[in-house]
């Protein structure tokens, strides 16, 4: 074991490592896995000076509790969450998108996510992990990636490799965005519905469904009406496809999903808009409007412009 190491107290609920996921790999039955969600992901690592596919512990509702032991090193919490560092006899309550410095014995308890679904833990340092076609991401229903695939686990202990010396504390003036609508493009088989059914699907609201998960999101709503056939042959599916069942409910594909799928495809969520569905808890509504290619270039343009800008303060 590395001298510099976590030791897991309480593993939390569905707490894996996670970086930016596989690419490249549909074609031998491979999902994408990744981060849910993608920006808050980055910002954590953006805290602790690490690249942007740097490993971090992605986390639901509740996170692990870890003890730290090893030399000084820089944490950093992003997301909606609830959280408290221990040194010693002093409990210190944590502030996300702002960095803290653990030292030997201390103890890191993530409570909880409050409005949102999943938080992120990075670290000013490499955890030392087992890459699996080229990313530590893990995916628990294939088995596939850092931690043998599997969950982190009560009593695990993780060593570091390295440590960034950079231990000036950082903050980022940063509010979680309020999650409106989410946009849509057309799909391949978005003439299989009826005019009526397109109409609802972008007009009216849907809740999420308590079966969802890293996999895909299931939604309930009014049925949306397929007018030609219910199955298709299967095809290939991307993250944000959204299919319409046979009983008329959608289910969006996200960071864990299926390679191949039989039901027809009404549109695919932008990009830039699949964390405001991950952060959506089960029994929250949601909305969609629709948009064209051009507009959704130049939103995801925008987007990518407004993530580069993002500047960092030091905390005195």
């Amino acid at each position: 074991m590395n001298k510099n190491y976590f030791e897991i107290i309480r593993a939390g609920i569905n707490s894996t490592f996670q970086d930016l996921g596989r690419n490249h790999l549909y074609h031998i039955g491979i999902p994408f896995s990744g981060a849910m969600d993608n920006r808050n992901y980055l910002l954590a690592n953006k805290l602790t000076g690490n690249n942007h596919n740097h490993p971090v512990i992605e986390f639901a509702y509740q996170g692990p509790h870890l003890k730290y032991y090893g030399s000084p090193i820089n944490i950093a919490i992003t997301g909606d969450v609830s959280f408290k560092i221990k040194k010693g006899d002093n409990l210190i309550d944590g502030k996300c998108y702002q960095s803290f410095i653990l030292e030997n014995n201390d103890e890191l308890d993530i409570i909880s996510t409050n409005k949102s679904v999943y938080g992120y833990l990075s670290i000013s340092g490499t955890f030392d992990l087992k890459f699996q076609w080229s990313s530590c991401s893990t995916n628990t229903k294939a088995n596939i990636g850092s931690n043998g695939g599997k969950k982190i686990g009560i009593g695990q202990k993780f060593s570091i490799k390295q440590i960034n010396n950079d231990f000036s504390k950082k903050r980022l003036v940063y509010i979680n965005s309020k999650i409106e609508k989410i946009r849509v493009l057309r799909g391949t088989n978005f003439n299989y519905f009826s005019d009526e059914a397109k109409k609802m699907f972008f007009e009216k609201e849907f809740t999420v469904s308590k079966l969802s998960d890293r996999m895909g999101m299931r939604l309930e709503g009014p049925k949306i009406e397929n007018i030609i056939d219910t199955n298709i042959k299967s095809e290939g599916l991307v993250k944000g496809v959204i299919q319409i069942t046979s009983d008329g409910n959608p289910i969006i594909m996200l960071s864990d999903h299926g390679t191949i799928g039989g039901y027809p495809k009404l549109g695919s969520v932008l990009s830039v808009d699949l964390w405001k569905l991950a952060q959506s808890r089960p029994e929250s509504q949601v909305r969609f409007e629709m948009t064209d290619l051009g507009a959704a270039q130049k939103i995801i343009k925008h987007a990518l412009v407004k993530r580069e800008s993002i500047r960092l303060k030091r905390c005195l």
